[in-house]
């Protein structure tokens, strides 16, 4: 695998990663765009895991909006409790919020055992 913090090379899967990450013990989570509307830079079933120390494979915005999800996946892992979590901009809104190329986003997120 790959270092901690990098999209997996050709070959890793994302659900792989995450079943591996299980099997030594660590706690982890998922997210899954669920939905888009307009230009988004990843389509409905693209997924990120992330293990309890911040530490994350897959992608679900090519960067723009990883930051938010990890968050979150972190309190699911805490709190046990799943989450849809929804992303987009206005024209206004555009660079402050982050998704620079004015799609919208939905992603679920939730802790796996």
């Amino acid at each position: 695998m790959n270092d901690i913090n990098e999209t997996p090379v050709i070959g890793e899967d994302v659900l792989e990663i995450a079943q591996a990450w299980l099997a030594e013990g660590r706690k982890v989570a998922l997210g899954t765009i669920v939905r888009t509307w307009g230009s988004a830079p990843r389509q409905p079933g693209s997924q990120i895991a992330i293990r309890e120390d911040g530490a994350f494979v897959g992608s679900v915005s090519g960067g723009c909006i990883e930051g938010s999800v990890i968050e979150s996946a972190l309190q699911a892992m805490r709190d046990r409790k799943a989450r849809q979590l929804a992303f987009g901009v206005t024209d206004e809104q555009a660079w402050s919020a982050g998704l620079a190329c004015g799609g919208r986003i939905v992603i679920f997120v939730e802790p796996v055992d």
